[in-house]
């Protein structure tokens, strides 16, 4: 359902326009390899069918999801795109993945043969090697064990051979490149097939990650793909709230539950709209898990979120603006062009994928581009 502007607690808008230009930005970093896009999570919280439209028009023609529902979501917008499913062969659901013109990533030998069974190679698929991560995947065994079996791949209809990084973000770790060396050892044994290794960080690691096809995922949402280097991505999402009302506490009175925080002079203290059942995470709370305090942004001016983060609230301490400044009804940042997805990671103690992924459905959510 549609939030009118007027009637909700935040306005959350998402700018198309950047999000292209990240993808296009990754795009020329990795060519010749495809680079696709993974819209999982609803996008990463900004709205999949909208994003995926944005990026088909930019010229992505491969998408990545988690769970079938989620690819439906994406055929249902995009007819002709290539659509893999992340979290592989949902048992006893293949009609639903050939009716979406799904294609999963095939992740255990018991995927395989339940596809190759219903299938015999009419419709295709990806296998996935896990190189180090040790989550989803075949393990060596059982991917020499396949290599051996070309009717099986046949019947299969295998045209993707995938892997994942599990430390892409930090370029200095030495397990990128034993899973980069693995999955080339891998990929020998499997000559005919494509292949995928790269998620957002990985992209950035240099060409010989790229392989075939990318599918970059946070970083295409202004995501730092990076752990503590510079944000090359373009900010694409903004969050702005209005003040609900501005009062003042007298010194030692507390704010919010459990009176974390304690006013040490008169303080004035503007409430905000928005909780953690919008996605600003109780790890924001006075005092931080994090980084913190975690702060807004009011007339350009950070001022420090102060108490608990509750449901539907949040406190801010305005006692050094202006008094014209802050009333009821100005408009405070908490996403924007002072703050961004990594900051309030840092204050949360998480990852911008959280904060991304966490964004309410109360917001009222407007496109730009």
């Amino acid at each position: 359902m549609s939030v009118p502007p007027d009637l909700a607690g935040a306005t959350l808008t998402i700018n198309l326009a950047a999000l292209v230009e990240n993808w296009r930005m990754i795009a020329g970093n990795v060519s010749p390899a495809e680079c696709g896009a993974t819209v999982k999570a609803d996008g990463y919280g900004c709205g999949a069918c909208e994003v995926a439209s944005a990026l088909w028009d930019a010229g992505c023609r491969t998408f990545f999801v988690a769970l079938p529902m989620e690819g439906k979501q994406v055929r249902d917008t995009l007819p002709d795109a290539i659509i893999y499913v992340l979290d592989g062969l949902l048992a006893g659901q293949v009609d639903f993945y050939i009716a979406h013109d799904l294609r999963p990533s095939l992740v255990s030998p018991e995927d395989l043969s339940e596809w190759a069974d219903a299938t015999d190679g009419r419709h295709k698929a990806a296998v996935h090697i896990d190189t180090g991560i040790n989550r989803l995947g075949f393990d060596q065994a059982q991917a020499e064990a396949l290599a051996g079996d070309a009717e099986l791949m046949r019947r299969a209809g295998l045209c993707l051979l995938m892997s994942h990084l599990a430390s892409g973000d930090d370029d200095t770790n030495e397990a990128n490149a034993s899973q980069r060396d693995r999955f080339a050892g891998l990929r020998e044994l499997f000559p005919d097939l494509p292949a995928s290794l790269a998620n957002a960080p990985g992209t950035f690691l240099g060409k010989e990650f790229a392989h075939d096809l990318v599918r970059p995922g946070v970083a295409l949402y202004g995501g730092n793909p990076l752990t503590g280097k510079p944000n090359p991505m373009h900010r694409v999402v903004s969050l702005t709230a209005p003040v609900l009302q501005v009062r003042d506490v007298s010194p030692g009175y507390g704010v919010g539950y459990g009176a974390t925080w304690k006013a040490e002079r008169r303080s004035r203290i503007a409430i905000l709209g928005v909780g953690y059942a919008d996605g600003l995470l109780r790890a924001m709370s006075w005092p931080a898990l994090g980084s913190g305090p975690a702060q807004v942004s009011i007339a350009g001016q950070m001022v420090p979120i102060v108490g608990r983060v509750s449901m539907d609230m949040i406190t801010i301490d305005v006692t050094d603006l202006d008094p014209k400044h802050v009333a009821r009804g100005t408009k405070a940042e908490l996403l924007g062009s002072n703050i961004g997805v990594d900051d309030w990671a840092g204050w949360s103690g998480t990852l911008a994928y959280e904060i991304l992924t966490s964004l309410g459905r109360r917001y009222a959510k407007v496109y730009s581009s």
